[in-house]
């Protein structure tokens, strides 16, 4: 697949290293540090906050800072922020970041500088200090290992908000990427399971500014639908043929428990449980040749 070997812009575009966008949603009271902080990086750099529906007064104090800023009309979603957000970018290389002071943002110019080599770079949060809550770790670990499985990729951290990936390749995965917090898990999973080159830097995560929203039980039964359902769409095989197995197995052990320690074997029980296997396995056959045949992959 075709790689960037440098930063060339968007055609008529100024000669920007990066785009970084900032999704913002009643932002106003921390992100101003996050603004002084990226402007620091230097002229290199394009920065663009989507306001998306805020209800304070974020996108004025984007504006007095000096930053450009498109504003939603009403909330639409943390990835439909990043969505916009990219589509108005003027360079191929896009980093993404909190407006909320969590992550390093000294980092990006090393994330920018690993693009020439690779399709994204993200800053996976296992550095010397990490203020992830403990409530949280429990979902973040089943997470990751659930992703591991089925991408069969190591992946250090599923949902990082601090990456830099190219512009085209995010384009491309447009119509999968959800309007939600699960725009990275996406993201990251597409990416991976496609053969897209993804490297992880370690960093450190800051206390965050503010109240979090993410909702822990809610959003993480939402994260295993997400991992589930992307997995689906390039490695359907990974989800039905372990399904299948299992129901065989279970129509196998069925049939020799009932025929050893029941005076009559479930036929039907067994029957139906071998049909499930076989459907399982036949609609995973299914979905992976309409999968080679979308385009989807590679």
């Amino acid at each position: 697949m075709d790689r960037f070997t440098g930063t060339a812009p968007v055609e008529g575009s100024p000669a920007y290293k990066a785009t970084l966008v900032i999704p913002a949603y009643n932002e106003e009271q921390g992100i101003v540090p996050v603004l002084e902080e990226l402007k620091r990086l230097g002229d290199a750099y394009e920065i663009l906050v989507v306001d998306d529906g805020s209800t304070d007064g974020t996108s004025e104090t984007v504006r007095r800072s000096g930053v450009k800023v498109i504003r939603h009309p009403k909330n639409r979603g943390y990835g439909a922020a990043l969505k916009t957000g990219i589509r108005e970018a003027k360079s191929p290389i896009i980093v993404i970041t909190d407006a909320d002071g969590t992550y390093p943002n000294e980092r990006i110019p090393e994330l920018v500088a690993r693009m020439s080599d690779v399709d994204m770079v993200v800053g996976g949060r296992t550095g010397t200090s990490v203020a992830i809550p403990l409530i949280r770790r429990p979902a973040k670990w089943f997470l990751n290992r659930l992703a591991n499985y089925l991408s069969e990729a190591d992946i250090p951290d599923l949902n990082s908000g601090l990456r830099a990936f190219r512009r085209d390749v995010a384009i491309h995965f447009f119509p999968i990427f959800p309007s939600g917090f699960s725009f990275t898990t996406t993201i990251t999973l597409a990416m991976l399971v496609n053969g897209y080159i993804v490297e992880y830097i370690p960093i450190d995560y800051h206390h965050r500014k503010g109240k979090s929203k993410i909702r822990p039980i809610y959003d993480t039964l939402n994260f295993i639908s997400l991992i589930v359902r992307t997995v689906l769409y390039f490695r359907p095989l990974k989800i039905f043929l372990p399904i299948a197995g299992l129901l065989l197995l279970a129509s196998l052990l069925i049939f020799i428990g009932s025929w050893l320690f029941l005076p009559k074997i479930m036929d039907a029980t067994v029957s139906i449980t071998f049909m499930s296997g076989l459907q399982m396995a036949a609609l995973g056959l299914l979905a992976d040749l309409i999968d080679k045949r979308s385009g989807w992959s590679g």
